[in-house]
């Protein structure tokens, strides 16, 4: 299992963030991981809520089936990895003083056995670390006055 934990402090309040973040599809322009999202389910935001979203790190490529387990307006968006990489994932907004908003990033993955299983997930860790540090670094600069 891969556990990832990614932060970054955003100079917005969390309800400025959530409406920006609730809006899955947009999440490419600012994950540098995520090619493209499709929905799956009828709705597009909230709990139950149904996705593929490419997914592209160095040479490989893949499809993350994801669904929506966990929706707290300006606090939590949860989700359980369904596809190939299968485990759950969480961003979680907590409220800073002047207005700012811690941003946590967190994934437990796992991977198949054709990307190396337990082995494969250890060596990517710092990979998808590095990936998903320049993705907060995006998501910060959306929020930089």
């Amino acid at each position: 299992m891969a556990n990832l934990t990614v932060s970054a402090v955003l100079d917005a309040a969390p309800d400025r963030v959530w409406a920006d973040v609730r809006d899955i599809s947009s999440h490419t322009e600012w994950m540098n991981d995520a090619v493209a999202i499709r929905f799956t389910s009828p709705s597009t935001e909230g709990v139950g809520t149904t996705f593929d979203c490419d997914t592209k790190v160095g040479p490989i490529r893949l499809t993350d089936r994801m669904e929506v387990t966990e929706w707290v307006d300006a606090s939590t968006m949860g989700v359980r990895h369904v596809g190939l990489v299968t485990g759950t994932g969480a961003f979680t907004l907590t409220p800073l003083p002047f207005d700012r908003t811690r941003f946590t990033w967190a994934e437990e993955l796992e991977f198949p056995w054709w990307m190396g299983g337990r082995l494969g997930a250890r060596m990517a860790v710092p990979v998808l670390s590095h990936v998903w540090r320049r993705s907060m670094a995006n998501l910060t600069a959306r929020f930089s006055h």
